[in-house]
């Protein structure tokens, strides 16, 4: 069965043509399959619209929030109540064509476990497309999974992939990374983007100062969760090695100058000296930092697999 898992924030207007769409892309497609909203705190009457939605299509599902929480928080919230074994996201504004989503499952079939839509030709203002392709080059290189539009809401996954990858904050839009992090294949496939018909978009410059910040949080856990001294110790003997061999360096000019005929050098009037001591106690300091990452990586570790099976055999 395939499940649509679709975030709702003030989208009264595009739900009835969304649900309309989705019947006529997939009644031929699949045999069984399931939508379901997650009214994310909506404050028009997107709820009321997707409560007359159930009551008219038994596939039809909803779920409201007390209050927004966010589209990770709903994506979550999604995963956990439906049932399929195919998973697909997308979002409610109709940009998404759902006529896209078979070619997903199909792509999907050749061996992988993610498959990601990538906007090629994008319907959205220059400046918020010119931002976004920058921010996703720069994820790729960061994280070496090399995807042209991280941040599509278009998606499909595998159940096994949702059962292992936890979502909070702003991670919604890194589930690929995070997937391909635990050994899943990742892919992406260039769909048909369509222009707004309805509202507003819901995403400001504030996303990519978000979107940063998650990257480096995205980052650090999937390559040095389980090992968090690795990157702070590296970092911090750096900065120690430099500050101690440049004080080495100022106390032997110090030396020199006392012994022979050189000008006195007063070190506490050079910048360079008080540069080192700071260079000395942030290494130190990110060394312990570490060596406490590791404590409480190591409280923390059986709680969570740091492997993931793909297959077994049956022993027979």
């Amino acid at each position: 069965m395939w499940s649509i898992v679709v975030p709702v924030f003030n989208e009264q207007d595009s739900l009835r043509e969304l649900v309309s769409q989705l019947q006529l892309a997939l009644d031929s497609q699949v045999d069984r399959f399931e939508l379901l909203f997650i009214d994310d705190g909506s404050s028009d009457d997107s709820w009321s619209v997707i409560q007359e939605l159930a009551a008219g299509h038994e596939w039809v599902r909803g779920i409201k929030f007390r209050r927004n929480f966010g589209k990770a928080a709903a994506l979550a919230a999604g995963f956990d109540v439906v049932q399929g074994n195919i998973i697909i996201t997308m979002d409610a504004d109709l940009q998404d064509d759902p006529l896209e989503i078979p070619k997903l499952v199909a792509k999907l079939d050749q061996g992988y476990d993610v498959v990601s839509g990538w906007k090629k030709v994008r319907q959205d203002p220059w400046h918020k497309v010119w931002p976004s392709r920058i921010f996703n080059r720069m994820i790729s290189w960061l994280t070496q999974v090399d995807l042209h539009d991280h941040n599509c809401g278009l998606k499909a996954y595998r159940r096994q992939v949702l059962d292992e990858v936890q979502l909070y904050g702003e991670m919604h839009r890194f589930v690929p990374v995070l997937a391909a992090a635990r050994g899943f294949k990742v892919s992406e496939l260039a769909i048909q983007h369509k222009p707004r018909a309805y509202g507003s978009s819901k995403y400001g410059f504030e996303r990519f100062i978000k979107g940063f910040l998650d990257l480096l949080t995205v980052y650090f856990l999937t390559g040095f969760k389980n090992r968090p001294q690795h990157l702070l110790g590296t970092v911090g003997l750096a900065s120690f090695a430099i500050g101690f061999l440049g004080l080495c360096v100022l106390a032997a000019l110090w030396v020199i100058s006392r012994l022979g005929d050189m000008p006195d050098v007063h070190l506490h009037e050079k910048a360079i000296f008080y540069f080192c001591i700071l260079a000395l106690l942030f290494g130190a300091q990110l060394i312990s930092l570490g060596f406490l990452a590791e404590l409480i990586t190591a409280q923390n570790r059986p709680a969570s697999r740091p492997y993931s099976i793909e297959a077994e055999t049956d022993g027979n």
